[in-house]
């Protein structure tokens, strides 16, 4: 789950992430931050809470760790779409479900804007065509109220069987040298 960087002056970088769509959504955003910048535009990451307005007493971080709280939380499934089975995700629905049923928010309505906000802070992932077009903007919200959109919690171990890669091709090739830095990759 390795890919390439190359900088303007000609050193590469190599980065591994854990699992093949962790990757894929790297590679994906990044090259979406150079589309930006090579387009002229100042490249600048807005933050959720100011974009939508969210109030100031929701703790995205309390409330994702609420949601992934084993007994409480929201069940992590094993479901298939297209051929394809996606493991450790839910979908749309059961997030909005929990939302309501916790007492976190007061209408589903409420909960597509509270939902949109971790999936844009990174606190959910979209797992499968319908959740992933809708969060790259092809849809009125980027987090979606459907019993077929599905969603990943990022360190929750999601696989996808079947699956190759989205509209990213990233060529294999051999690694070698020395590992001059090692680390995690963090999106923030």
């Amino acid at each position: 789950f390795v890919f390439k960087l190359t900088a303007a002056k000609q050193q590469d970088h190599f980065f591994q992430a854990a699992y093949l769509e962790e990757r894929d959504a790297w590679v994906r955003d990044i090259k979406k931050a150079i589309h930006c910048i090579d387009g002229g535009q100042r490249f600048a990451r807005k933050s959720t809470r100011k974009s939508i307005r969210l109030p100031e007493t929701i703790n995205l971080s309390a409330l994702y760790l609420s949601m992934k709280d084993p007994e409480k939380g929201i069940k992590e499934l094993k479901l298939e779409k297209d051929k394809k089975v996606f493991n450790h995700c839910f979908t749309g629905v059961s997030v909005i479900d929990w939302l309501v049923s916790s007492n976190s928010i007061r209408n589903r309505k409420e909960g597509l804007m509270l939902a949109s906000s971790l999936l844009s802070e990174g606190y959910l992932q979209p797992a499968g065509d319908t959740s992933k077009a809708a969060a790259e903007g092809l849809s009125d919200t980027p987090f979606l109220d459907l019993s077929d959109a599905y969603y990943y919690f990022p360190d929750s171990g999601f696989f996808c069987e079947g699956n190759s890669s989205d509209d990213d091709v990233v060529l294999k090739e051999e690694f070698r040298g020395i590992i001059v830095k090692q680390g995690c990759l963090l999106k923030q």
